[in-house]
């Protein structure tokens, strides 16, 4: 199972951006997608997270700004920044969890992060 992650860039702070995260692979099931983020000279941090039935979980920077969503039918995630602020400024990687297809045995687990995607807030 592959992760691609897409939409970082560079933005003003007020502004908005888009993260789309797409899983590819022999998928049976992901029961848990997220956002984690990386400032520089900081340790990475969870950023949001859902789950089958639809709980989600945000940091407390975040809340009432990102608004993290899932489409099963597509294996993708999205992460919906509003309001940026300079503070946003990260690398931020997409992970998600759950079973593949096996040739002839049951499904396994995995745990998989995509390759990260840059997210700038400046003036």
């Amino acid at each position: 199972v592959q992760l691609q992650a897409s939409g970082g860039g560079s933005v003003q702070p007020g502004g908005s951006l888009r993260l789309s995260c797409v899983a590819s692979g022999s998928i049976f099931s992901i029961d848990r997608m997220g956002w984690d983020r990386q400032a520089p000279g900081k340790q990475r941090e969870l950023v949001a997270v859902t789950r089958n039935g639809g709980s989600t979980e945000y940091a407390d920077s975040v809340k009432g700004r990102f608004t993290i969503s899932r489409d099963n039918a597509e294996n993708t995630v999205y992460l919906q920044m509003n309001s940026l602020e300079s503070e946003d400024t990260a690398v931020y990687y997409c992970n998600m969890r759950g079973e593949y297809y096996r040739d002839y045995d049951l499904p396994a687990g995995f745990h998989v992060w995509g390759q990260g995607t840059l997210v700038t807030v400046s003036s």
